[in-house]
């Protein structure tokens, strides 16, 4: 026998009767509710005082009865959110309103996030007979945002629009629409920022930046959200309604992820994909997946996997912490073994450890290297900057290299060298390294210390900028805050403004006079020769004890 759902608690037995009565009842499947059903519900709903609701397939058959309170239904589970991306779920909702209110934010939520064939609440009038009936069913993206059409007939006695003729005509749209979308084979994402501070110029310049990390991953941006917050929200660090909003959007363009350009806990992470049925991925995330698309050396890669297993490992942990307190032995720590997170757990922990031993060979095998480099008396001058400000570029410029320089954010990971003839005929050896970006996981960092040793050795840190980045300051100062945790600021550094033929004149003048350093156009090939000889002043003349334009 079927069972009634909801809040049957105090109702009499011949009330509970009636309602298991319903699932003898059926529909015409093209009509939105019959005036039986609708009287049926509406008597109940008028004796029992709650809104009672059905929810019916395609066929007309009724496959579950629901009661709830005078305000609200709550579904039973019919299966997960996001039920797929081109077809509906085949139920459609029908319950009473006492008040013949119209659908209310939930009643909508629950049509878009179980993508149920439509939803109705049918009124109840003084009499207990049906009244007014609101409608609404979902739409496929549109130009103005909306994600669902309501309408309300006056009667449910009257002429109903063609259900079943409505539905087969959406799920054409929907399937032509997703067609059109898979052509590109890309995940598309939405990407979500979070001002905390109330600087949204930054926060926005931020967001900008995430859609370049976005676009480098592979990533189609399909929309971006801001949202200004004096605190993060422990569970979702966005709001709630903000989340909701998100979901609703992502179902309507067929997001596959979301993006969030803070980094989550791992408990935010959990309840974010839960509510949502999304991937998520936080600005680490995605730098990471980059990096790992980067790297083309073995040590490269050793260098990103290590990276990957350190952020991951503290969200494994996090997966199930009440078992792993159990797997020290001891009361409650006896019988099966180990579970299959603590296996997870230690075979991480053991790729871990054998990555940083490999890596510290490495490591040796860089130093030895530069120990006979150091021998030969051969200067390092080594290219840093933030990250497709033109280091790659410049270094092709001056060395006349065929360095890897693309448009895109990290286009250079592995380290590259080559030799630089000054014209005194004296040799230099130039490094171009790995791009710095704002707040750079320390994970990432700690992973490529093998690389960066390099900067160690650098007689002279070239530190490109990219002039025409309205962010430059702040990108300044990222890349001079990741110097400093690397000890590297006492290093003499010269200030090279790349791109300054994007600038005015007179805007070059003034930054050269505030700033100091060079400016040059690395693509045009435009003031290399002033730039190699500060670089020159800066290593060969006698007794310079200070580079010129260096900061």
């Amino acid at each position: 026998m079927k069972e009634i759902y909801g809040n049957t608690l105090g109702l009499k037995s011949s009330e509970q009767q009636r309602l298991r009565n319903t699932f003898r009842r059926r529909v015409d499947p093209r009509e939105i509710v019959s005036a039986e059903l609708a009287r049926h519900l509406t008597e109940l709903s008028h004796e029992l005082n709650r809104q009672v609701g059905v929810l019916i397939n395609r066929k007309g058959d009724i496959e579950h009865v629901v009661v709830g309170n005078a305000h609200k239904l709550e579904l039973p589970d019919i299966g997960r959110a996001r039920a797929g991306q081109i077809r509906l779920r085949g139920l459609r909702l029908v319950h009473t309103h006492l008040k013949s209110e119209p659908l209310t934010k939930d009643d909508l939520t629950d049509l878009a996030l179980l993508r149920l064939d439509c939803v109705a609440a049918v009124g109840v009038g003084n009499d207990g007979l049906p009244g007014v009936l609101h409608w609404a069913y979902l739409v496929p993206e549109n130009g103005s945002g909306e994600f669902w059409h309501v309408s309300t007939l006056p009667s449910v006695h009257g002429e109903q629009p063609d259900l079943l003729a409505t539905l087969d005509a959406l799920e054409e749209e929907l399937n032509r629409k997703a067609a059109a979308r898979t052509v590109s084979g890309r995940e598309r994402a939405i990407l979500v920022a979070v001002c905390l501070d109330g600087n949204r110029a930054r926060a926005e310049s931020s967001l900008a930046e995430l859609k370049e990390l976005a676009r480098t991953a592979g990533v189609e941006v399909v929309d971006s959200v801001l949202q200004m917050k004096r605190e993060a929200d422990p569970r979702y660090l966005i709001g709630r309604g903000k989340l909701e909003d998100l979901n609703l959007r992502s179902m309507q363009s067929m997001v596959d992820l979301l993006v969030f350009d803070k980094d989550l806990t791992p408990s935010q992470g959990r309840h974010i994909g839960d509510a949502t049925s999304l991937k998520i991925l936080d600005r680490t995330q995605l730098i990471l997946d980059i990096f790992a698309q980067r790297a083309q050396t073995a040590e490269g890669k050793l260098q990103v996997e290590l990276a990957q297993l350190k952020y991951r490992l503290p969200r494994l942990v996090q997966g199930d912490d009440s078992l792993s307190r159990l797997m020290g032995g001891g009361v409650g720590g006896r019988g099966p073994g180990e579970t299959k997170l603590e296996i997870d757990r230690r075979r991480v922990r053991e790729r871990i450890t054998n990555l940083e031993r490999r890596i510290d060979v490495i490591s040796r095998e860089r130093s030895v290297r530069r120990a006979q480099r150091n021998r030969r008396e051969v200067p390092v001058i080594s290219i840093v900057g933030y990250t497709n400000a033109g280091k790659s570029t410049l270094l092709n410029a001056i060395t006349n290299a065929e360095v890897l320089a693309e448009d895109k954010l990290f286009a250079t990971l592995d380290p590259t060298s080559r030799r630089l003839r000054f014209p005194q005929e004296r040799e230099v050896i130039i490094t171009d390294t790995v791009g710095f970006i704002r707040d750079l996981p320390k994970d990432l960092v700690a992973a490529f210390r093998a690389t960066l040793e390099e900067l160690y050795d650098a007689s002279l840190l070239l530190h490109v900028v990219d002039a025409s980045d309205p962010a430059r300051d702040d990108q300044v100062e990222a890349v001079e805050t990741i110097l400093n945790s690397l000890g590297l600021m006492e290093k003499p550094r010269l200030m090279v403004w790349n791109k300054a033929d994007q600038l005015p004149a007179d805007e070059v003048e003034a930054l050269l006079r505030s700033r100091g350093g060079v400016a040059i156009s690395a693509v045009k090939r435009e003031g290399l020769a002033t730039l190699l000889a500060k670089a020159d002043t800066t290593l060969f003349a006698e007794g310079a004890s200070e580079s010129i334009g260096v900061v």
